[in-house]
């Protein structure tokens, strides 16, 4: 089993900058993609980035190629999440996840994940 649990999340101004960590624990998860997702009040959660195990490919949201970095540190058992020029449409839950272990879909899709962890706020003001 493994257990994600995200921080760094809380309330900047538009324009600011934030980084989400995730720290996973249970075992490791370097044979695992892992990747985030948001949710804004009353909308579906949406696919944000991932990075496959060992790190060869990286997906992003194309409304968010440029602003948003995506990177994970095996060796800490911990996903990043780099955010820049946010903007108040960023406001969210942000999730971190986990695609199923040794699994070759590198995109994460809802369906594909396996662990999710519990959310990290983000407010963006205006």
């Amino acid at each position: 089993q493994l257990q994600l649990v995200e921080s760094g999340g809380g309330l900047v101004q538009a324009g600011g900058s934030l980084r989400l960590s995730c720290a996973a624990s249970g075992r490791s998860f370097s044979t695992d993609t892992v990747g985030w997702f948001r949710q804004a009040p009353g909308k579906e959660r949406e696919f944000v980035a991932s990075v496959s195990w060992r790190g060869g490919s990286i997906y992003y949201a194309d409304s968010l190629k440029g602003r948003f970095t995506i990177s994970r540190d095996d060796a800490k058992n911990t996903v990043y999440l780099q955010m820049n020029s946010l903007k108040p449409e960023d406001t969210a839950v942000y999730y971190c996840a986990a695609g199923r272990q040794f699994a070759t879909t590198y995109r994460l899709s809802v369906g594909q994940v396996a662990y999710w962890g519990q959310g990290a706020q983000v407010t963006v003001s205006s």
